[in-house]
């Protein structure tokens, strides 16, 4: 004897948002593992769905609801109903401005990019000429949105997102100050190459250091206001035993090289 209707190979359960709650109208359809379409409804008001398979086998489940991140999951169905429910996480969004922390201005062209707590990079994209930023469909969660600008110092602050809904955050750029210049040394007063310099703030602590190129020139950026102390130096002293005999003449090299090289 045939087995009763209630006995028959399906699948059915509750489409779930991630707080738990229902997402009614959702879109669920049943496929063969080649990809033919088995089935198809759409989720009752509570969430509930229910669809029948041709036989015991696995199967890929497929849900989809506006505003949601659609969920692809394989199940097997034996030779009567399986109770499986589905979770979608919601899509959401993320705007906001980018103004002069020192006078409110917007601050256009400047990159803004959002990673997730891997440190992948989910989107990237430039301000207008408002300051204004935006991007879509991104999941609930924790985010990191890192900004830079030319004549500002780097940005990076930590962002929550809601299950629904555009989420908003406000940045503020601090301008970065910059130094730069020249060191030269002898009678001639000529460009020195390859000497060191280092720059040190008003408690004593090194802040950056730099080695001038074949111009002499150096550069610190992304400064605080504020006052330092640059010192500027040339190769440190190198002393070695030579031994010299009474004849003839010794070669001897000496190489220079900064402590960190």
């Amino acid at each position: 004897p045939g087995g009763s209707p209630e006995d028959a190979p399906s699948v059915g359960g509750v489409v779930r948002a991630a707080g738990g709650g229902p997402v009614p109208r959702a879109a669920v359809t049943l496929i063969s593992l080649s990809g033919r379409q088995i089935g198809r409804t759409v989720a009752s008001p509570d969430g509930a769905y229910t669809l029948d398979a041709p036989g015991a086998g696995s199967y890929v489940l497929i849900a989809s609801a506006e505003g949601h991140q659609p969920q692809a999951s394989t199940v097997l169905i034996a030779g009567q109903p399986l109770a499986h429910d589905l979770m979608l996480s919601g899509t959401s969004g993320l705007a906001g401005t980018v103004r002069s922390a020192e006078d409110s201005r917007p601050v256009t062209d400047a990159m803004v990019v959002v990673t997730d707590v891997r440190g992948d990079v989910l989107a990237a994209g430039r301000t207008g000429g408002t300051g204004g930023f935006g991007f879509d469909d991104l999941v609930a969660g924790s985010y990191t949105v890192a900004v830079n600008a030319p004549g500002f110092r780097p940005l990076a602050q930590p962002v929550e997102i809601g299950e629904h809904g555009t989420s908003r955050v406000a940045l503020e750029l601090r301008t970065g100050a910059e130094v730069r210049g020249t060191v030269r040394a002898g009678s001639r007063n000529e460009p020195l190459p390859d000497a060191r310099v280092t720059l040190i703030d008003a408690a004593g602590d090194v802040v950056a250091t730099a080695t001038t190129g074949s111009d002499g020139a150096y550069a610190f950026a992304d400064l605080d206001t504020g006052d330092y102390t640059v010192i500027a130096s040339g190769y440190p002293p190198v002393a070695n035993s030579l031994a010299v005999t009474g004849r003839g003449v010794d070669d001897y090299d000496i190489a220079l090289a900064h402590s960190d090289e």
